[in-house]
């Protein structure tokens, strides 16, 4: 009897089958580890180069508190612009319960000092400079700080929950390679009336190196320009002075010329006393290569260019004894006058004057400096530009002014 063996195919089976149910396969969902944040892989030079476009200084802090690496390459930024929110007085930042009468005390007493020195020179055409120089010589901007700017220096909270006041040089003193920086003060410091024109640029090293003053009695469109007259210096119903070039004598004895040695004072100290504002940033940050001071108004600018700053750093400003501004030196002064200037925009400046400044020790370069008006002509942009170009092809009258 012969048997047969029929082998179970069940049991030759080497590899079993994988598992037809995929509901009990093992899940194919990347471990934590695994995730890759694709964030971390932009370089720092780049994100160096969006943090250097986006400069305001209170947006850097709040970037700042973003993360560790935030944190660390918000200090490597060299653009920064620092727009300031409000002006208290020194002792305003000391005591904030005494800010008022701290603040009317220091007024007084410019307005003391000021206004002798008034009466000494030019009477009562200076009154409006009283309130100016309490603005100016008494006062500094500071930076109002947020809850976002407390992690970057801007501000932080006292002990009653309210905002300590940080200057400018606090704010930045986080900042350890600032090339071009740029400020910008929430007002100018002159009260020009509406309408009246007043506008300057000064270039500073340790002292000033150069100024030129845009001013006009009024700014009025061309067709409503006829027939009008500003502080007498129109002529008859037209509106325009006859014009050949020379400064009218009426210029003389209507008070003009003493109203543009009001502008040009006023804007030589609002000059020098953001000049001395700036001392401590130049000599805290020394990687600087550009330094503008500006305001919201737009009513100056002071620039420092790389050498400009190293010579404050090398020879230390003289300041004045009266305020805490820099020594104006003694200064040379050439002046060109319009009655009536009609720039391509329709825009007429009446009474326009143009002022360039230097001190007396770089007034006498030769003929070739004296007859290069390039820094004149190119200190203002727009039709402002405009306005200085067609101003320097006229007469030029020379003016001198003591150091003060």
């Amino acid at each position: 009897m012969t048997s047969s063996f029929r082998s179970d195919p069940t049991l030759t089976r080497i590899h079993p089958d994988p598992n037809p149910n995929p509901t009990n396969s093992i899940s194919q969902t990347p471990l934590p580890e695994t995730i890759i944040d694709h964030f971390d892989t932009i370089p720092d030079a780049l994100l160096l180069l969006i943090f250097n476009k986006i400069a305001d200084v209170k947006a850097l802090g709040r970037c700042g508190v973003v993360s560790k690496r935030f944190h660390s390459l918000v200090p490597q930024v060299e653009n920064v612009v620092v727009r300031v929110d409000c002006v208290i007085s020194d002792d305003d930042s000391s005591s904030t319960s005494s800010s008022s009468s701290s603040s009317s005390t220091s007024s007084d007493k410019s307005r003391s000092a000021l206004s002798n020195l008034v009466r000494i020179i030019f009477g009562n055409i200076f009154k409006p400079l009283q309130a100016f120089a309490s603005h100016v010589i008494n006062k500094r901007p500071v930076v109002n700080g947020v809850d976002s700017d407390v992690a970057s220096g801007c501000g932080e909270r006292g002990d009653q929950g309210g905002v300590t006041h940080h200057s400018p040089t606090q704010v930045l003193k986080n900042f350890n390679e600032i090339k071009f920086l740029h400020i910008e003060l929430p007002t100018g410091e002159l009260g020009i009336d509406d309408g009246v024109l007043l506008t300057w640029r000064a270039d500073f090293g340790s002292t000033l190196d150069n100024c030129v003053i845009l001013g006009a009695s009024s700014i009025v469109s061309a067709k409503s320009s006829q027939g009008t007259e500003v502080n007498g210096e129109a002529n008859g119903n037209t509106g325009v002075s006859e014009d050949n070039g020379s400064i009218p004598e009426s210029f003389y004895t209507n008070g003009g010329l003493k109203l543009r040695v009001v502008w040009t004072i006023s804007s030589l100290i609002a000059a020098s006393a953001r000049h001395y504002l700036l001392q401590p940033i130049i000599g805290e940050h020394q990687t600087l290569d550009s330094l503008v001071l500006t305001d919201a108004d737009g009513q100056g600018v002071l620039c420092m260019n790389r050498d400009q700053l190293e010579e404050l750093r090398v020879k230390p400003l003289s300041a004045s004894s009266a305020s805490k501004r820099t020594l104006v030196p003694a200064l040379n002064m050439r002046l060109w006058y319009a009655p009536h200037l009609e720039l391509s925009d329709g825009v007429v400046l009446k009474g326009a004057t143009l002022v360039a400044i230097r001190p007396s020790d770089q007034a006498g370069g030769g003929k070739k400096e004296i007859s290069d008006l390039s820094w004149v002509s190119n200190a203002f942009e727009g039709p402002y530009g405009n306005a200085a170009k067609m101003l320097v092809k006229r007469r030029t009258y020379c003016l001198e002014m003591n150091s003060f």
